[in-house]
């Protein structure tokens, strides 16, 4: 995959956006002083409040946003 950029850093929830139009949440993060969103009706948005506030390595597209996460 393109333009794909790999971040370390405290997790920070922006905010919760609205539900995507099939009633999937969805988040806007930041990370690192980078800001990303959860992908529309992707499984990662139902577990990102277990990683707020923690020290996480998030890998992120251009196109799609947040597309791995995990805790360090």
């Amino acid at each position: 995959m393109n333009n794909m950029t790999r971040i370390t850093g405290k997790l920070e929830i922006v905010k919760r956006m609205k539900n995507s139009i099939n009633g999937n949440p969805q988040f806007m993060l930041a990370c690192d002083g980078h800001k990303f969103r959860t992908p529309k009706n992707s499984m990662i948005a139902y577990s990102i409040t277990n990683y707020a506030d923690k020290n996480v390595e998030v890998i992120i597209g251009a196109r799609y946003g947040l597309h791995e996460i995990k805790e360090v």
